[in-house]
C-alpha cells in the first residue's frame, strides 16, 4: 500500500513538472508572437498571458517584469540557435557559420523581431546593456575561438584583426537578409566566404 502511494505521488509530480514546462513554453511562444505583431514597446504581460492561455500570475512566478522576461528569452534563444563549427578548416568553418546565421535570419519570427530589437536597444540603454553584456559577449567570444583556431593551425596571421573579421562575418549577411531583404543562396554564401578569406589572408 505504501509503495503504491509513493508511486502515485511520483506520477503526480512528474505530471505537474510537464504541465509547468508546457506553460513556460506557451508564454515564450506568446511573447515572440506578440512582439512580431506589436513591437517591443507595445508588448504587455496581460496580452502575453492572454495569448498563452494562462493567468498573469503564471508569468510573474517566472519573471518579475516584462524586462526580465524579454531579456532572459532573447539571451536564451540567441545562445541556443548558433554553435561554432569546428571542421578543422577555416574556409569550411566560415561557410558553416554563415549557413547557421542564414537559418536564424530566415526564421519567420526572428527576421521580424531583430530590426525592432536593435531599434529598441538604441532607445533603451538598460535593454541594450542586458543583451550586450550576455548574448553579444558570448557570441563574440565564440567567434573569437573560431578565428584563434585558424591562427593556431597557421591558416592566417597572428596579427589578424579578430574584431574586424567578426564584424564582417555578421554584418554582411545581416544587411543582405534583414535590411535589404535579399536572398542569401548557397552561391552568395560561397562568394562571401571567399571574400572573407581574402581579407583574412591579406
Amino acid at each position: 500500500m505504501e509503495r503504491n502511494s509513493i508511486d502515485e505521488k511520483k506520477r503526480k509530480l512528474s505530471g505537474a513538472a510537464l504541465k509547468q514546462e508546457s506553460v513556460t513554453l506557451a508564454i515564450e511562444k506568446a511573447l515572440f508572437e506578440e512582439w512580431v505583431e506589436k513591437g517591443y514597446a507595445s508588448i504587455s504581460l496581460e496580452s502575453v498571458a492572454k495569448r498563452a492561455g494562462v493567468g498573469k500570475a503564471a508569468i510573474y512566478r517566472r519573471w518579475p517584469s516584462k524586462f526580465e522576461l524579454v531579456t532572459e528569452l532573447v539571451n536564451k534563444t540567441g545562445a541556443d540557435l548558433i554553435f561554432i563549427p569546428d571542421t578543422g578548416r577555416l574556409k569550411e568553418d566560415i561557410f558553416q557559420l554563415l549557413k547557421q546565421l542564414r537559418r536564424v535570419l530566415r526564421h519567420r519570427l526572428i527576421k521580424r523581431i531583430l530590426p525592432d530589437l536593435h531599434a529598441e536597444m538604441g532607445r533603451n540603454s538598460a535593454l541594450a546593456q542586458a543583451i550586450r553584456s550576455k548574448l553579444q559577449i558570448q557570441r563574440r567570444q565564440s567567434g573569437e575561438i573560431l578565428i584563434k583556431r585558424a591562427i593556431e593551425r597557421k591558416e592566417i596571421s597572428p596579427d589578424t584583426n579578430v574584431e574586424m573579421i567578426l564584424d564582417l562575418i555578421g554584418s554582411m549577411i545581416y544587411w543582405r537578409m534583414i535590411i535589404t531583404k535579399n536572398r542569401a543562396d548557397s552561391q552568395y554564401l560561397h562568394e562571401l566566404t571567399e571574400l572573407i578569406l581574402k581579407v583574412l589572408k591579406k
